[in-house]
């Protein structure tokens, strides 16, 4: 393991790096697909929240099974199957003409992805324990890396090529994820042996570790903090007086400003939960993030709210890779596709509802207030974290095998 390890790193960071790029290229876009593409004129507004949302739904749903899957076949399978399947159902949107395929197709995304959570289980299972902040870490980079990069290409693409053109573009590039993930990526000998499990049976393993709950809700938590300020950004870039001409470029720029924050902060925060504890790190994370967005309510332009981004991004970025280097240390070895399946259901129902809860409340009283109750979650999360100690592992070796599992 010792030998490979390091480029399974290296290869499986550009796969996730397409995967992710690949999926902010075009979904910026859906609104003008849907417009320009495919003739919705009436209620354009439901029709996008449907596109969106529905994906993440389905993901959610699916993500226990693929994660049962992994654990009997292996991580590796998983990749390829996800990153063809992706990649196909890209391209075929560029030949949809009707609105209705579309949203099944995009619901088939949702059943057919896995990449990124295969990838990180293949990372965490396959480097050396004392190496496994460090690189999970790096993977992190990875998404915020793709997403910077993403919307910049789709808006190249996009203009100069077409919106069709950018989900054809965007097929491409996960189909050069899953030809990385055939050629290049190694998984150690894993045993197929055993009986695959049920989602029943998975869920309640799960459920019977605290500590491993504990991470589900943090990192559910987490990503809804992210994304209930999705819809709200560039309302509240115009609303410190930013010209409605120039929102989109100052709100890319916000935006991008926690993505160059991941970048630089990531890796290191890997390697100082190597040396103080990921508990540590993390309570480190939510509390940096909740203080910041606290202190968001007080900006008073958009160039402070940017470096105010910047540094909360800092400290945020912490949170995944502390929580994904946690959910190793609680779980044994055999369960970890699950693990990480379930905790990507966590993120994707996050993911779906936090917009629309951030929407109303933008909608019901000043968006400020939502940067304070944001921040109070995650101030209250960080709390949660610190008088409920992390321990314990998944009994999954001793379900399927009788022996007990090996303490972290």
């Amino acid at each position: 393991m010792d030998f490979s390890w390091k480029r399974n790193l290296y290869v499986l960071w550009i796969g996730v790096f397409f995967t992710s790029t690949a999926f902010t290229t075009s979904i910026p876009f859906i609104p003008l697909f849907l417009s320009s593409e495919l003739g919705i004129d009436q209620h354009l507004e439901a029709w996008s929240g449907i596109s969106f949302g529905i994906t993440f739904l389905a993901s959610a749903l699916i993500a226990p099974y693929w994660g049962s899957l992994a654990d009997k076949y292996g991580r590796r399978p998983m990749l390829i199957r996800s990153g063809f399947s992706l990649a196909v159902l890209y391209m075929v949107t560029y030949f949809i003409y009707d609105p209705y395929l579309f949203v099944v197709l995009r619901i088939f995304q949702g059943l057919l992805a896995g990449f990124v959570p295969a990838a990180i289980a293949l990372v965490a299972t396959n480097t050396p324990e004392q190496k496994t902040g460090y690189a999970l870490g790096i993977m992190a980079t990875a998404g915020a890396t793709g997403g910077i990069i993403g919307p910049v290409i789709g808006g190249v693409v996009s203009h100069y090529i077409g919106n069709r053109e950018a989900f054809l573009f965007s097929g491409g590039i996960v189909l050069i994820a899953a030809l990385i993930a055939v050629f290049f990526v190694r998984e150690k000998n894993f045993n197929r042996s055993g009986a695959r499990s049920s989602i029943k049976e998975d869920l309640k393993l799960a459920l019977s570790n605290r500590s491993f709950t504990t991470l589900l809700i943090l990192a559910a938590l987490a990503t809804f903090s992210v994304m209930i300020l999705e819809p709200l950004l560039t309302v509240y870039v115009m609303q410190l007086g930013v010209s409605g001409s120039e929102a989109a470029l100052q709100s890319g720029i916000v935006f991008s400003a926690v993505g160059i924050a991941t970048l630089i902060a990531a890796p290191q925060w890997g390697k100082i939960g190597s040396r103080i504890g990921f508990s540590k790190v993390l309570f480190i994370g939510l509390l940096g993030g909740g203080i910041g967005n606290c202190l968001q309510f007080f900006v008073s332009d958009y160039v402070e709210f940017g470096a105010l981004r910047f540094i909360y991004g800092l400290f945020f970025a912490s949170v995944y890779p502390a929580i994904n280097a946690l959910i190793v240390k609680v779980t044994d070895s055999s369960f970890r596709g699950r693990a990480f399946s379930l905790n990507q259901s966590g993120t994707m129902f996050a993911t779906m509802l936090a917009p629309v809860i951030g929407g109303v409340l933008g909608g019901i009283i000043p968006i400020r207030w939502v940067f304070i109750i944001n921040g109070l979650m995650l101030i209250a999360a960080a709390l949660f974290l610190k008088t409920h100690a992390l321990g314990g592992s998944v009994q999954t070796v001793a379900a399927d095998t009788g022996k007990q599992p090996a303490r972290p």
